[in-house]
């Protein structure tokens, strides 16, 4: 059966965007990483500094925060910069990066230090949140192998690794990792996050318009494994190769 709806791309409806990660993007950041997907890119730079929240103070265990943000010519027009005061996206977004990135830690392990991750979109294609959870746990890796070898941390603190993906429903059926003219033509949009093990983080799901039934629901989990396990790949691939 041929698909209702065709990719401006010409993707299939299981086919990722093409993916890379430059990493050693930046200079000063213990872990830095460029992610471009199709044409989405997101800089993720990974940060450590002393101290952890008032809440954890005394326990002996750390703390991963994260701070997103939109280049006002990442889409078209221009957006203005986010100043005095966030918008409800961002504040959304990413306490998302946070929560996924934490999943992957073992802050008794890290001690009573702070990691700060920042995910900065340079050009806007649809799927930022979910390339800067995937580029973020690039950065993260790079960062963590880093603060070893210099001895600032004893032991890195990663115990898993994670990804993320959106599916969408366009005319019915789901489609990988949508791109914007998708994106804002979808019925269904998910954001599904997940570990090495497909154990999920976070699902993320709204009917921009009617509803979806579960077995809509099943198919778009299914893709979504799929994606995360190329995604998980593309990122051990990364991690494998010498920093440039």
């Amino acid at each position: 059966m041929t698909n209702l709806w065709q990719r401006p791309d010409g993707r299939q409806p299981n086919q990722l965007r093409p993916i890379r990660f430059e990493r050693g993007f930046t200079r000063f950041a213990a872990g830095s990483v460029l992610t471009c997907c199709g044409d989405t890119q997101v800089l993720c730079t990974v940060t450590l500094q002393e101290g952890v929240p008032k809440f954890l103070v005394g326990t002996g265990k750390g703390w991963l925060t994260a701070e997103y943000r939109m280049l006002p010519t990442a889409t078209h027009p221009r957006q203005a910069r986010e100043l005095l005061q966030l918008s409800g996206r961002t504040q959304e977004i990413q306490r998302l990066i946070g929560r996924s990135l934490r999943s992957c830690i073992d802050f008794q392990a890290l001690g009573e230090c702070t990691i700060l991750v920042d995910a900065d979109v340079l050009q806007a294609d649809a799927g930022t949140r979910t390339m800067a959870i995937t580029g973020g746990y690039v950065a993260l890796a790079e960062a963590m192998e880093k603060l070893v070898k210099e001895g600032k941390l004893e032991q890195s603190p990663l115990i898993h690794q994670v990804a993320a993906v959106s599916v969408g429903l366009l005319q019915g059926e789901p489609f990988l990792d949508l791109n914007y003219p998708e994106d804002v033509a979808a019925s269904v949009d998910f954001n599904i996050v997940m570990n090495e093990n497909l154990g999920i983080i976070e699902v993320q799901a709204t009917a921009e318009e009617g509803s979806f039934t579960r077995t809509q629901m099943n198919g778009i989990l299914d893709l979504a494994e799929q994606g995360i396990q190329e995604l998980l790949a593309a990122q051990r691939q990364a991690l494998s190769s010498s920093n440039t």
